[in-house]
């Protein structure tokens, strides 16, 4: 997965999208990746061309007014670079899916929010499709810090746990930045606490033997705590807690069973005091 040798960063020409700029360069810079640019347009570029709607040459010209637009915006948000553009009609996630198919991309990097019919949610709908149909690392949310000189792994107890270290570890390394690692020990619903009360220490250890022997087997070399509460508060509150200006998570079995990690994956990125990236 590191280095990343190829970002896409999809374009909507929405604040939160002009925002994350500066953390795209950063990132192309420091991994000295090839940088591509996609934008997804609709029906709305057909309706606003010159062209009468029955005029044959209107879905071209709608393609060519798409990539000039976002050709002007890779020369003024990534002047003296070769910057690869896509341009495609339809639903911007099932767009972006059909570059990664077809171009290949080592990582994504979008915002939180978009331009999106739902925005009024916390979490961006083509954020939301991106997450969940791509099986590349996706980069999300909003600026904090760069470059990064603080990164949590928060894992879970799936397999896909070791490999959340290995990507973070890896991450910090190549930024020569602080890692420390993170495991969320749900609490039962209160009706159960006195029942579970006097096996609590057990599991706080048996988390902690788990973690010990992760670190061992991804020979990473790092300070882990196990958290108790729910999973998305208790990682915001730990990224917080050791100055994070970067969240490594994972996504779960998206093909397969879902992870714990996976059902808590939304929430921990709409919660996150900083920018998420999860593999």
């Amino acid at each position: 997965m590191l280095p990343f040798r190829k970002i896409l960063f999809p374009v909507d020409y929405s604040e939160p999208c002009k925002a994350i700029v500066p953390c795209v360069a950063e990132m192309r810079s420091h991994f000295s990746a090839e940088l591509s640019l996609v934008h997804a347009y609709g029906p709305e570029a057909l309706a606003y061309s010159p062209l009468p709607i029955t005029d044959p040459q209107l879905p071209e010209q709608a393609r060519a007014l798409a990539e000039e637009r976002l050709g002007e915006f890779a020369q003024a948000n990534f002047p003296g670079l070769h910057v690869e553009l896509y341009t495609g009609v339809g639903e911007p996630g099932a767009v972006i899916h059909d570059v990664v198919q077809r171009q290949g991309a080592d990582v994504v990097m979008l915002p939180t929010h978009g331009r999106a019919p739902l925005r009024r949610f916390l979490l961006g709908s083509v954020t939301a499709k991106v997450l969940h149909d791509l099986t590349v690392p996706v980069w999300t949310g909003h600026p904090l810090r760069i470059p990064y000189t603080s990164v949590l792994a928060a894992v879970d107890s799936s397999d896909e746990a070791e490999a959340v270290m290995r990507a973070a570890a890896a991450f910090a390394t190549s930024y020569q930045a602080k890692l420390s690692l993170a495991y969320v020990m749900e609490m039962p619903p209160v009706s159960m606490e006195t029942a579970f009360g006097p096996y609590r220490d057990d599991f706080m250890q048996a988390a902690d033997a788990r973690l010990v022997e992760l670190k061992k087997r991804a020979g990473v070399n790092a300070p882990h705590t196990i958290l108790e509460g729910p999973v998305p508060d208790a990682i915001r509150e730990q990224a917080i807690r050791v100055g994070a200006d970067l969240i490594v998570t994972g996504r779960g079995e998206v093909y397969g069973a879902f992870s714990r990690m996976w059902s808590h994956l939304y929430p921990i990125v709409r919660h996150a005091p900083c920018p998420v990236l999860s593999i």
